[in-house]
């Protein structure tokens, strides 16, 4: 009956599939926005390739008709395509290059025991969501902003308990479960002291109650603290680069064990990681860094395992927060939220006697080889790379958040776009902004062209030092790059944007083994390509915030979330071989949103 109900329900509430915009719509849109981000001779090379591509009977509108067929045959045409492009086919680690955080509030925990009492409800709260999204019972996502109210996919969240990437010599797997399959995982998998537990959460068909998991977990710290039963590290094999991984994974699945063990992990829940005092100074910067790595092999670096959708980390510091496998969960699934957030306040326990008798927690077994310690070796030494690497500064604009902004009659998101932009303008290059596309059928995202002709004009006149502009006319250019970043936003929610069409023009000239089209070895598109400045809006009625790495040696990557009244920015970039730094971005960028207000001010005042 309710597998019949629901049926009913999706049909009822049937979304629209994501449309294939016009060719020469997004042909003039490709060559408006990179312009100005190339040379005069090399734009005029590439305006010639892209007329010649989009010329009547030319390649683009064979690629053109090809791909409106694929729509026709599909749900989503792109959803494949961008799932390869933007994650399987990207051989860097997950850790810091691919996976989000999201990072809560520093927890006070009295004692270890009340740790394990908060990791406690946590996994209770783990249980109950899994149970609404095994029922289908999730209220339907509504869109906010620009078109508020529209009905949003649902599917990224029917799969956050059920997903697991698994690593390929050339491209990695998402594979997920089926809801019976998915309503059969009753474990969830504990990281201790870099060892693994298989915690049973439902036993005789009965959910596990708060104090039986807490009694659980006390159990699986005495067994972690037993030195001798100790194992070698194997979640750091999950944080190096997906073809590294692929191939040490091999090697472990010749062992019988270690492929029971492997099943066990990709079958859980969800992971959660008991993680030991970071020794760090508790700081929004330094728990981010927790978040994004561990800090490394001698930290909680091996206490991971990233092929697993979600992992929530619990420390015995009171660091606590959620890792995502981005492959699985375009947003993060900021819904997540509620599952930790749900923490925050005791539940009233059990009485112990009412406690059952549980079979106790069960390592996770593992056969070594020589072999096998050194590609552990060898996977410690790039994460410890890859930790010292990362330039991370948390900051937090409380001069004004979202309601002044709202004030000024501007959109929040737009406006903290163009102080992104004059904070990069004396290298002002292609810029990737999130933005999604939940209003179709399997919608994840495409991007924001957020380095507009206008917003240069708004960063040129911003930094003139000859005084040439007056304020007028800086408002002007500010109202003008405003309301190119609105018109951007609202094609690419409602799937307008260039970036997944020119993506499936591609694909499908791969698929039918056409010669690569020049639009797409040209210099400009390969260029445009490299974003040096990604970015993404996360907005919370919580307090917390979320985090990730820069897409390019050279690059940033800028999340924030602005609150009503201040902003929180996470600004990381890479130190090696870099002028970038992520402290000189955030007081630039803290110099461009008081100069921002001050325009404001002398204007209207």
């Amino acid at each position: 009956v309710l597998i019949i109900f629901f049926k009913k329900a999706e049909r009822k509430h049937m979304l629209p599939k994501v449309p294939v915009p016009p060719l020469k719509q997004t042909l003039d849109t490709y060559l408006k926005s990179v312009q100005h981000l190339v040379g005069e001779e090399q734009f005029k090379k590439t305006k010639a390739i892209v007329e010649k591509f989009g010329a009547p009977g030319g390649v683009g509108e064979v690629l053109q008709k090809k791909l409106s067929e694929r729509r026709d045959k599909t749900s989503n045409w792109v959803y494949d395509y961008w799932l390869e492009d933007m994650y399987l086919n990207n051989r860097m680690p997950l850790p810091v290059n691919s996976s989000p955080v999201t990072v809560y509030p520093k927890q006070t925990f009295k004692d270890q025991k009340d740790a394990l009492r908060f990791a406690a409800r946590l996994i209770e709260g783990v249980v109950e969501y899994a149970a609404l999204i095994d029922a289908r019972a999730l209220p339907v996502d509504v869109a906010r902003g620009k078109q508020a109210g529209t009905a949003l996919c649902m599917e990224q969240y029917y799969r956050v308990f059920s997903s697991y990437r698994y690593p390929g010599l050339k491209t990695d797997t998402l594979a997920v479960q089926t809801n019976a399959a998915s309503a059969a995982s009753q474990h969830v998998i504990v990281a201790c002291k870099n060892q693994f537990f298989v915690l049973d959460v439902v036993t005789k068909g009965k959910k596990l109650i708060e104090t039986e998991i807490l009694s659980q977990l006390v159990k699986i710290m005495t067994m972690a603290e037993n030195a001798a039963e100790r194992l070698p590290p194997f979640g750091i094999l999950t944080s190096d680069g997906r073809t590294e991984w692929a191939q040490a994974r091999d090697a472990l699945s010749k062992d019988q064990t270690n492929r029971d063990s492997l099943a066990l992990i990709e079958s859980c829940l969800c992971v959660v990681c008991l993680d030991e005092p970071g020794g760090l100074v508790p700081r929004d910067s330094n728990r981010a860094l927790l978040m994004l790595h561990g800090c490394g092999r001698e930290k909680n670096g091996a206490n991971r395992w990233y092929d697993k959708s979600m992992q929530f980390v619990v420390g015995m510091d009171g660091a606590c927060g959620v890792v995502f496998e981005h492959s699985a969960n375009s947003e993060g699934d900021t819904r997540a939220v509620v599952v930790l957030n749900r923490t925050g306040s005791p539940s009233k326990m059990a009485e112990a006697s009412s406690v059952r008798e549980l079979a106790p927690p069960r390592r996770v077994l593992w056969k070594s080889n020589p072999h096998i310690e050194g590609l552990l070796a060898a996977s410690g030494e790039r994460l410890q790379w890859l930790v010292n690497n990362l330039d991370m500064d948390v900051f937090k604009f409380d001069v004004y958040g979202r309601e002044y902004i709202k004030k000024q009659k501007t959109s929040p998101d737009a406006f903290i776009q163009l102080a992104l932009q004059l904070a990069v303008y004396k290298r002002l290059d292609a810029t990737y902004e999130s933005a999604s596309i939940r209003r179709f059928q399997r919608g994840r995202v495409d991007n924001i062209r957020s380095a507009t002709l206008e917003a240069l004009a708004f960063v040129t006149a911003m930094t003139d030092e000859r005084a040439t502009f007056s304020d007028e006319e800086k408002m002007k250019r500010f109202r003008d790059a405003i309301n190119a970043q609105t018109n951007y936003t609202i094609a690419a929610i409602t799937g307008m944007a260039i970036d997944n069409h020119l993506l499936g023009l591609h694909r499908i000239a791969k698929e039918l083994n056409m010669e690569t089209p020049e639009i797409f070895s040209d210099e400009t598109y390969l260029g445009s390509n490299q974003f040096i400045l990604t970015t993404s809006q996360v907005l919370t009625t919580v307090k917390m915030f979320c985090c990730y790495g820069p897409v390019t040696p050279n690059g940033y990557g800028a999340c924030y979330n602005p609150q009503s009244d201040h902003i929180i920015f996470c600004v990381s970039s890479f130190w090696e071989k870099t002028a970038t730094n992520s402290a000189v971005f955030v007081k630039v960028l803290n110099e461009g949103l008081l100069e921002i207000r001050d325009l404001h001010f002398k204007i209207f005042i």
